[in-house]
Order: structure tokens, then sequence, then C-alpha cells
């Protein structure tokens, strides 16, 4: 059966992520290694109300196929958050998508042919890795530190290398690190950008989950040529159940991915879409957002200071000032992954972090993830980290 299959579906494999995750649903597991919002905050009692409005006074059409660009008045609430944020759009620039997943596989069908190149931080987001993989690209790793990707490093590549098609980044709260990409890096990016011709995917999940400083402006923002492609989800500030997200780009590349989502699954749930477009227009979302990000900073703190008592002082870590993810390094020769599976013996599990590494050379780092556990639980899980650390 196996020679029946395409070249590419041979080559795809399970993302380690979502393989982690069957381990932590065990009872009793502190899981510090998916993603995931609180289920607590999820706004129940609004969304059953919403719910039942959207089927009293549009339920036909609620139920019914819709248009593949999305529900228009979605659709323009996106745009108008967006254009408040300096990210100038209309609803006619977005494309309501099965989550911002959906947005990274139409990347790759659309711009990646076998061997093209796409360059990204180091270490970057496995969802995207994955996503591109599967549509045979190469992935070229730029430098990156606090502040972002290298910018030498990236024009060198840029000079250097054939066939780069796109240059994927996430300039806030970056997935694994946290890190956050300066003002400079991301004025020289669209430089760069430009110069060499180059499509840039600015990925943004988790820019309004700040826990302080100030919002710097995004990439798309400096862009003149129309060459930004804008993936942003509802999933971590609303609910990740509904698979909303959507891609904001200038109508030539717009056309393309609304070209292929109509050959994917022709629409997102049509249902999904009225209610968030009713609770956007019913209820204050800032204030929902707002109470969110204080529950996730206390969490985030109380992780911090975990760290602090319990992690052996050789190991380092990064505090991010917003997202999800807080970013480990221990010594090396300590294979993270090897460690994962004492830990999950001990009732506790993390992400390894050669999984971010889109060429896996780097071994001996950890994301962990502080929004989906109590104080309590997140204490005694880095307690429990600390040891084996220690060991």
């Amino acid at each position: 059966m196996e020679t029946l299959f395409s070249n590419r579906a041979q080559h795809i494999v399970a993302s380690e992520i979502r393989e982690i995750l069957k381990l932590t649903s065990k009872e009793g597991i502190i899981s510090f290694a998916g993603g995931l919002p609180a289920p607590e905050l999820f706004p129940y009692d609004a969304l059953k109300v919403i719910s039942v409005e959207v089927l009293e006074t549009m339920g036909p059409k609620a139920l019914q196929y819709s248009p593949t660009e999305g529900f228009q008045p979605l659709r323009d609430k996106i745009a108008e958050r967006m254009t408040i944020r300096g990210m100038e759009a209309t609803g006619e620039d977005i494309l309501i998508t099965c989550g911002s997943q959906q947005g990274l596989d139409f990347t790759g069908k659309i711009f990646l042919d076998p061997g093209d190149i796409v360059l990204c931080e180091s270490p970057s987001y496995l969802g995207a890795i994955n996503a591109f993989k599967s549509y045979e690209c190469v992935f070229k790793e730029i430098q990156t530190d606090g502040e972002g990707m290298v910018m030498s490093d990236l024009e060198e590549k840029l000079k250097t290398l054939e066939h780069v098609k796109i240059i994927y980044v996430i300039p806030n709260f970056q997935n694994p690190t946290g890190r956050t990409w300066s003002l400079e890096r991301r004025q020289e990016l669209m430089r760069l950008a430009n110069k060499y011709n180059k499509i840039v995917v600015e990925d943004n999940p988790y820019g309004e989950l700040r826990y302080e400083g100030e919002a710097i402006p995004s990439v798309r923002s400096f862009d003149t040529e129309g060459r930004v492609v804008y993936l942003g989800t509802f999933s971590k500030t609303f609910c990740p159940g509904l698979r909303i997200g959507w891609v904001c780009a200038s109508p030539v590349l717009l056309n393309k991915y609304i070209l292929v989502k109509q050959s994917a699954d022709l629409q997102t749930n049509s249902m999904s879409q009225r209610e968030l477009a009713l609770f956007l227009e019913k209820n204050d979302f800032d204030a929902h957002i707002q109470n969110i990000v204080a529950h996730y900073r206390k969490r985030r703190d109380t992780m911090v200071d975990a760290i602090e008592e319990y992690f052996p002082k050789h190991v380092a870590y990064e505090k991010p000032s917003g997202g999800l993810f807080l970013w480990v390094t221990v010594p090396e020769g300590i294979d993270t992954k090897v460690l994962l599976e004492k830990a999950v013996e001990q009732g506790v599990a993390y992400v390894p972090g050669a999984s971010f590494y889109p060429n896996g050379l780097v071994k001996n780092t950890m994301r962990l993830n502080f929004s989906n556990m109590g104080e309590e639980k997140i204490v005694e899980g880095i307690r429990i980290l600390g040891k084996l650390l220690e060991a």
C-alpha cells in the first residue's frame, strides 16, 4: 500500500506536540506542553446567550452555506480592530479561515514548490514548520536574538540563496521563545523584503496578550508594496474550539488564498462566524482580553518565581512580556527529549525544544506553557522539573 501514496504523503509525520499531548491526557498530569488557553476563562454564559440569539435571528443563514471569504460583518470588525492597531485594512482585505493553522497550510500551497526555501527564526513555530514541510520545502534558519532575526544574517541568506520564497516571522511573543522583535528589526525586515522582492508571512496569534510595556507596530504597518501576508486568530483570545482565524493581504495575494480555500473546504463554519461577530458587537472584547491578560500575567510570574526557587542556577530562561510560553535552556549534554520521559513518569510534561528547530540540531531546550495550569500546579510542576534537572 505504501507505493500508492504520493511523495508528499510519504514524508508527512505526526506533530510532536500532538503526540506529547496524548501522553498528557492521563489523569493527574501537570502539563506545560500545549499552547492551550485556560478553559475557565472562556465566556461560557455570554456565548450561550449569543448562540441562541444567532439561531433565533439568523437560523437559516447560520446553518446554510456562506461565502468563501467569510461573514462580512465579522470581516469588517476584524479590519476595524486591525486599523485601530495601526494596520489599515478593510473587510475586503480579510479572509476568514479555520484557525490560523489553515492560513499557514494555504501559504505553503500557494508559494512553495519542492526545493523552495523558507527563511525563518531559529527556533520557530512547530505548526508552521510542519505545514510548510508538507510542501517539500527547505528551511534555512536565521540567527535570532532577543530583538528578533539578526538582519545581517538575513541579508546574507537573501543575497546568496536561490529559490527563497517566503520569510516567516512571529514578531510578538514568539512561539516558542516568547521573544518580541524590536521596532528597528521590523522596519529593516521590510526594507530587505522590498529590496529582494520576497513575501513576508507575519504570524501574530499572541499580540494582544501583552503583560507589560508598549505595543510595537506590526511588520505589516511598514508594508508599502503589499507583500506581507498577516495571519491572525481568535483561538488565544476567545475560544480555540470555534476555529476562527483570518488572513489579511493585498488583493492580488488574498485572491489566491480565497481560491485555495474554495478547493479545500468551501468556507469556515457559518454558525461560529456569526456567534463571534455578535459577541464582538454586544460585548467589550478588549475588557475580555484584559481579564485574560490579568490571569496569565499572574501565572507567568508564578512560573518565573518557581523557576528561580527550584531550578539549578546553571539553567537559563527567558521571561516573556506577553504570550503563553517561557523558554528554558539547560546545559549542553542534557537532551530534553530524553528528560521528558522521566518527567512524564513524575507527572509533568513539556515540549522538548528540538521540535522547534526545522533542522533539529539543538537538543538542550524546552518550551513551558503557563496559561493552562493554575498557580499551585505550576509551582508543583516546576519543583518536580527542578529535581530532575538537579539529578
